[in-house]
């Protein structure tokens, strides 16, 4: 072994004093790997960066998993014998309806190693007024300690307390503004229902003097923002037992939010916990198809720029060392004569191409870093590019690698060189 690193050394020294004799050359595609290295970190760096912000920005506001009850459907009564029975079937509306033994499978969830967080809400349609100010809206029956594991709302809080029960509330900032109110302010809340056992809709009587149990005043606790217009226009956090008096639902709940720990994978996390649960489960990336799409656009479009970088960066390599071959004929002739190898010559210009590939990738590493930190400073401040040290040390590794595949065509030619020829060659 240890007669392997000295002959390694020994050509090593070799390669690198064919590299001094050509200082122009090596300096010349040293810079040209360095600016391809750059490249490749930096874009590769921003697309991650940007991808993490979107995923962030949409998961930020959002379950990984929403389980609901199933969609009710009509029954319709089997026909007679030896009777044909045609029948136009429209899909039955669906109410708003409590998620059966809810209690059960809540426990059940949060014992399974694929959860993180569990949190059982009650949501529905209601209506907020201020004045003259009227505004549909959806309200969110939560436990507030077990929602915090799904949207951290205390981080999107802009003003007042994170508090829901005895009547405060939370709401979007844009709602705040279309009302005109901020924390302090009282509002009033009705769902549109009628509580009585016709099932009607009545809204206009519940804005009257006298407050029924779908309608009451409330107190704004604190006000948030969650950066998605739609959400902060709309959504009213209250407490689980308020919204559950107010939307009808004692008792109940309606969807069960969940998150996980891979985000990729909650689509098939989410087909297990719908088996499990006989419930209608629906992931992020389902809801999310769009968003999806243009991040595996995004993904594709940076691996061609990579690939095509590295391309380049291999050619410029190749072509330098095929120069070099013919350049240093004589002295391959020579060192063919003293003994040297056809395996020996090959080592050297491999090595020759691998040290390209390492002192471009160390020279393109410090470039990166200096175009993320301008981009961080200077750039526009909608997120911020991670740099990891996976990123540069994977990089390197291919640089390099990609030094040596590229040295590899000149080298063979090298190594075949007869010394004879190659002593006479001027």
């Amino acid at each position: 072994m240890t007669a392997f690193f000295d002959r390694l050394w020994i050509d090593a020294n070799i390669a690198i004093s064919f590299l001094r004799e050509g200082r122009i050359q090596s300096l010349m595609i040293t810079l040209g790997v360095a600016i391809g290295v750059a490249v490749i970190i930096f874009i590769t760096a921003l697309i991650q960066g940007l991808q993490t912000n979107l995923i962030d920005s949409t998961l930020g506001s959002q379950a990984h998993i929403r389980l609901v009850a199933p969609d009710e459907v009509n029954l319709i009564a089997p026909s007679a014998d030896d009777t044909l029975q045609l029948i136009q079937e429209d899909k039955r509306p669906q109410r708003l309806r409590s998620i059966n033994n809810w209690q059960q499978i809540t426990d059940t969830l949060d014992q399974l190693p694929l959860l993180t967080a569990v949190s059982p809400n009650v949501s529905g349609p209601g209506f907020v007024r201020r004045g003259e100010a009227l505004e549909s809206v959806i309200l969110v029956g939560t436990d507030l300690a077990r929602y915090q594991n799904i949207i951290p709302l205390d981080e999107y809080l802009i003003s007042g307390e994170l508090r829901v029960g005895a009547d405060n509330v939370l709401i979007g900032s844009e709602l705040a503004k279309d009302l005109g109110v901020e924390v302090g302010s009282k509002l009033r809340l009705d769902t549109g229902q009628d509580s009585g056992d016709n099932g009607n809709n009545n809204l206009s009587n519940n804005f009257g003097s006298n407050l029924s149990n779908n309608s009451a005043v409330v107190n704004i606790a604190g006000i948030f923002e969650l950066g998605v217009r739609e959400l902060d226009a709309r959504y009213v956090y209250l407490d689980l037992k308020q919204a559950q008096s107010l939307l009808n639902l004692p008792g109940g709940i309606t969807v069960i939010d969940l998150t996980v720990e891979d985000i990729f994978e909650a689509e098939e996390i989410a087909a297990q916990v719908g088996r499990l649960t006989s419930l209608q489960a629906e992931s992020w990336i389902e809801t999310n198809a769009q968003l999806l799409s243009g991040l595996t656009a995004q993904s594709l479009s940076s691996n061609m720029i990579v690939v095509f970088v590295a391309i380049s960066v291999a050619f410029g390599i190749a072509s330098v060392l095929s120069v070099s071959v013919v350049q240093r004929t004589r002295e391959i002739g020579i060192l063919r004569a003293m003994g040297a190898t056809r395996q020996k010559i090959l080592r050297i210009f491999l090595i020759q191409g691998a040290i390209f590939g390492l002192l471009g990738s160390i020279v393109g590493s410090g470039v990166s870093y200096v175009l993320v930190w301008s981009f961080n400073t200077f750039g526009p401040d909608i997120f911020t590019i991670p740099i990891s040290i996976n990123l540069i040390l994977v990089t390197m590794s291919l640089a390099t690698l990609t030094g040596v595949i590229a040295a590899a065509i000149p080298a063979r030619r090298a190594a075949a060189l007869d010394p004879v020829v190659a002593i006479r060659y001027v």
